[in-house]
């Protein structure tokens, strides 16, 4: 997925003595690194109370950056984040064996997780949406508030949809939960609308079809963000990945609801 229109979102930059008492020793190594205004700095958590060693993981992707790299990254995302110039398959692998342990932990670190949307460098939001899914099982109902703040944090459809399926699988384990989805796709902060269309991705025979189409009719052109071009895809993404399950009922949604043109160009690719 390639999308990048759109206008940039803003992110306020603090000093590091704001995070006394959430960073650890191990991030010593950052020392004189500028952090951004955290979205909430120990998320009711023990800073770092793990096994896996956040603190570290975060040196170690800091020491891996590439300056060059990092300009063709930056360039990619319209200059609107820092990066460290860390590719993907090397923050895979760097990220791998801290994950490995973070599978066994008894709860999320979110505490890890605030500290890595607090960084300026794209590569740790990615880190962190990554440790999220690596520690779904972990997580819950009672986490849907957490992952809205990250998904209006530093907003962009690189985070946004990274994070769309660890919601989903909370959705699936806390069926109540869709209640929640329904209220995002009336959210103010069309980033969560987003989430909300598209947390059923790849759920196939287990997507709830009348739960699927009241969040997209909330979402059509003469919604609020009707017109949003990243809100037109993410129905077009989820009617387009649906239709490779059901696509009589995509067919039937699209004569009966009037979608945007980019909507139905996608939505109709495999019918």
């Amino acid at each position: 997925m390639t999308e990048q229109t759109g206008s940039p979102v803003e992110y306020q930059s603090g000093s590091p003595e704001q995070y006394q008492g959430v960073l650890t020793s191990p991030l010593d190594a950052l020392d004189g690194v500028i952090l951004d205004t955290p979205i909430d700095p120990v998320f009711d958590g023990d800073p770092f109370d793990t096994k896996m060693d956040g603190a570290l993981l975060v040196s170690e992707l800091m020491s891996m950056g590439d300056p060059e790299v990092a300009v063709g990254m930056q360039r990619y995302m319209r200059d609107q984040f820092m990066f460290l110039g860390v590719k993907t398959p090397e923050r895979k692998a760097i990220s791998k064996p801290f994950f490995k342990v973070a599978r066994k932990d008894p709860h999320a670190d979110w505490s890890f997780i605030s500290m890595c949307w607090a960084l300026p460098q794209r590569e740790f939001q990615y880190v962190a949406a990554d440790y999220l899914r690596e520690v779904k099982h972990l997580l819950g109902a009672e986490d849907l508030p957490r992952i809205k703040t990250l998904v209006e944090a530093k907003s962009w459809w690189d985070t946004v949809d990274a994070l769309d399926r660890t919601v989903g699988e909370i959705v699936v384990r806390n069926p109540s939960e869709k209640e929640t989805m329904l209220a995002w796709a009336q959210d103010s902060n069309f980033w969560t609308r987003r989430i909300a269309i598209d947390h059923q991705l790849l759920l196939r025979g287990e997507t709830d079809v009348d739960l699927l189409e009241e969040i997209i009719v909330l979402n059509l052109p003469d919604s609020e963000f009707g017109g949003e071009f990243f809100i037109q895809k993410a129905i077009g993404w989820s009617l387009r990945e649906f239709s490779k399950t059901n696509p009589s009922w995509v067919r039937d949604f699209l004569d009966r609801h009037p979608v945007a043109a980019l909507t139905r160009r996608e939505a109709s690719k495999y019918l």
